[in-house]
């Protein structure tokens, strides 16, 4: 209940009237069942954009942590609006995402919700498309569903009257769905693993336009890379070079 008030009443107005938020593509979501959809992450206004620009309700996973509560008031208030809206806690408590730790995710895929993943795992440094985490594979491996590569742009905030953050006219735009459903079997070998990501990826760069560098976000964002060691790692695409790994026989 709390999410269609927040999206009806709050976000949807703000976005789509005041922000001048377009979408394009929203057909190619299914209308029903579980489904992923993957994006490019240029800015926080991503996570309330993209959902207020569609019909369906959408997930985002969240760090276990932001649930709990647990450093005073700002940090509780954050934890009650996460659960009020539906959103779903992803225990990385391991360093990397373990199996175990997506399954409050893989229970909204399978009781057909719509899950927003952004691959790279944090903000774009600059704008560039980086190499893909492998979670966005074994989420859609795991629960059998399609993939949807969704783009943003000019969701970046700027300063507006008074200084009060703003964006100016982001837009949406919504790929056709990717179905690697023929790939399941094949869930835990790592090479499939990374051959679908890197395909999630380069559907994500076809459109968003974005030139891509074959390197972990956070490792431009927090690492001592220069410009020409970022620019030595740009590929044409995702993936290049790989081999799409070779479908496993059907069961009779």
């Amino acid at each position: 209940m709390f999410y269609a008030v927040f999206k009806t009443i709050l976000f949807r107005p703000v976005v789509k009237y005041l922000f001048g938020a377009t979408v394009v593509g929203v057909e190619n979501i299914p209308a029903t069942g579980g489904v992923i959809l993957a994006s490019n992450h240029l800015s926080a206004g991503d996570t309330f954009i993209l959902p207020s620009m569609i019909d369906r309700q959408v997930t985002f996973p969240a760090k276990a942590e932001l649930f709990r509560g647990n450093r005073g008031l700002g940090s509780r208030i954050v934890a009650w609006f996460l659960k009020a809206v539906g959103q779903v806690p992803l225990d990385r408590s391991g360093g990397k995402v373990s199996m175990a730790g997506l399954g409050p995710v893989l229970e909204v895929l399978k009781a057909g919700g719509t899950v927003g993943i952004y691959p790279e795992g944090t903000r774009s440094p600059d704008g560039r498309l980086y190499r893909g985490k492998t979670g966005v594979a074994r989420i859609a491996l795991a629960a059998g569903v399609p993939v949807v590569p969704v783009a943003m742009f000019d969701t970046l905030e700027v300063r507006g009257f008074a200084g009060i953050p703003w964006i100016h006219k982001p837009r949406v735009v919504i790929g056709e769905p990717l179905d690697f459903s023929a790939y399941v079997p094949l869930a835990e070998d790592h090479a499939v693993v990374r051959w679908v990501t890197d395909e999630v990826m380069a559907a994500i760069q076809q459109v968003s336009g974005q030139e891509y560098v074959d390197l972990y976000a956070s490792a431009v964002k927090y690492g001592t890379l220069s410009e020409s060691d970022i620019a030595a790692k740009a590929l044409p695409r995702p993936g290049e070079g790989s081999t799409p790994p070779q479908v496993p026989p059907a069961i009779s």
